[in-house]
């Protein structure tokens, strides 16, 4: 079976897949690079999820890339523009025709020996095998193929239709139907008030809310700064300026949960204008930024609750009927559509799996360091952004951070890099690798790696810290280990710097 060789090998072709390839042409314009995309086309999740209102939850000024202004007048967009906005951007850089499309890859296994990693794809009903010398992994932490799914008890009588939003069909007609969606998270805010547009009635059934807060999807200053600059200039400074409000008011939020739930909660019911009782539906019972807070463009959650075009209902579900859901009070919700907005699958590296040497590594049992490598994991990088702002802050800061690691490789002549073990101790205690209570991240925190409690090993969520770090740090920092093909036992001897 032939083999392709790489220097990199790109998994994803997504927002930071395709981010990735613009950074490996530019700051590493000697290494070779492929990207493998499981599916057909570019875009990732923004192409995979397709129910209707799907938009960013981030001002796509930070959500965008650095080196391509966002043009479109929304701050806040759809995700057919944010699509459209990955794919101009890969065709604008040569970066498409890097592309393997329809390559889903399997599993990969390290070779200390030859310093070289042999990974297997699988393309339609083949096996093809590429090789690299470095593995880039921008497949994100979400399960393509399977959201988070319950079974309710009853679910087989309901005789209507019962949807999961990552898998919506095309053909599905809620036209003047009672429509309830299960759930309080970013998915269901957003399919509300897109449904309330056509169906008859929606419901937002929630067992625990969540902070919702309105955010104008236009940006005038963004729009005038736009009018009197070059594009490149505006950008930057619109970008600058969102990543400062939001790092601050994060850390607003974090130092004073009281104060800012309660600004938060005032802000809804100004929305709502009486309409709805802010207690029980909007009084989360976590402080902000526990979990994600949930963004509404122009306030149109609010706006359909106002025009009694939906309705939220805080309560239980005790299971579902032919004609709807019974829920623990003894009401009896009627629905003709039912969409199960109870959340997404977390995996560990694109669920490849992945094996140093002819072990198996267990994610769970490694250590992130520097937010992106893992230790005793040889020359993979893993692409994972911010939960407490904009995926592509991080993205593309991780991204110029693997050509700055390619480069002193090259300058050193050293083949290969790992993340020493840590030893008992040296990163602290270990910790989950995201700090949220979000269902959908306590359900895979023992399947994923962890962190530390000190750098490198912990995994901070502060753009301005990380911007400092990844660009400024020195990376022979004497926990990256350096080596040329040296046998497994020996990976974690400390190199001379």
């Amino acid at each position: 079976m032939s083999e392709t060789y790489v220097d990199v090998l790109v998994v994803g072709a997504g927002l930071s897949g395709i981010g990735a390839g613009y950074r490996l042409q530019t700051q590493a314009p000697h290494k070779t690079y492929a990207i493998l995309e499981a599916r057909n086309a570019i875009g990732g999740t923004w192409d995979l999820f397709r129910y209707p209102g799907v938009r960013s939850d981030s001002d796509m000024f930070t959500l965008g890339y650095p080196f391509r202004p966002w043009t479109n007048p929304k701050s806040i967009a759809d995700g057919d523009a944010i699509v459209d906005y990955i794919r101009a951007s890969a065709t604008a850089y040569g970066v498409d025709k890097k592309i393997k499309f329809g390559h889903r890859v399997v599993r990969a296994s390290w070779s200390s020996g030859k310093a070289l990693w042999t990974v297997d794809v699988r393309v339609g009903d083949e096996s093809v095998t590429y090789t690299c010398s470095f593995l880039y992994l921008c497949s994100g932490y979400y399960s393509y193929s399977d959201g988070h799914e319950v079974k309710f008890v009853g679910q087989g009588e309901f005789q209507g239709d019962i949807v999961h939003p990552q898998h919506w069909p095309a053909d599905l007609d809620y036209r003047d139907k009672n429509v309830v969606v299960i759930g309080s998270g970013a998915t269901a805010v957003t399919l509300v008030p897109a449904m309330a547009e056509q169906a008859a009635h929606v419901t937002m059934l929630q067992r625990s809310p969540s902070y919702v807060v309105s955010r104008p999807t236009a940006d005038p200053l963004a729009d005038k700064l736009r009018s009197l600059m070059p594009g490149h200039l505006a950008h930057r400074m619109i970008r600058g300026r969102n990543v400062v409000m939001s790092t601050l008011f994060y850390q607003i939020f974090r130092r004073w949960p009281k104060w800012s739930a309660e600004r938060l909660r005032k802000g809804a019911e100004d929305q709502l204008a009486g309409t709805v009782a802010i207690d029980p539906h909007f009084s989360p019972k976590y402080n902000p930024w526990d979990q994600r807070l949930c963004l509404v463009p122009d306030g149109d959650l609010f706006t359909a609750l106002r025009e009694k075009k939906a309705d939220v209902v805080t309560d239980r579900i005790e299971r579902f009927t032919s004609t709807g859901i019974l829920l623990a009070s003894g009401k009896e919700l009627p629905a003709d559509v039912i969409v199960t907005a109870t959340g997404l699958k977390m995996v560990a590296f694109g669920e490849i799996e992945l094996t140093v040497d002819g072990k198996r590594v267990e994610a769970n049992e490694t250590t992130v360091y520097k937010g992106m490598m893992f230790s005793g994991i040889p020359n993979l990088a893993w692409c994972v952004g911010y939960t407490n702002n904009s995926w592509t802050l991080r993205a593309d800061l991780t991204t110029q951070y693997v050509c700055r690691l390619l480069n002193h490789m090259d300058r050193h002549h050293f083949s290969q890099c790992v993340p020493a073990v840590p030893t008992a101790g040296s990163a602290g205690s270990d910790r989950p690798l995201l700090d949220l209570t979000s269902g959908y991240i306590q359900r895979a925190a023992e399947r994923l790696p962890h962190q530390g409690q000190r750098a490198p090993w912990r995994y901070r969520q502060n753009y301005l810290l990380d911007l400092a770090t990844m660009r400024l740090s020195r990376v022979d920092d004497n926990v990256m280990r350096f080596s040329n093909g040296v046998p497994d036992s020996q990976l974690n001897r400390k190199q001379p710097a």
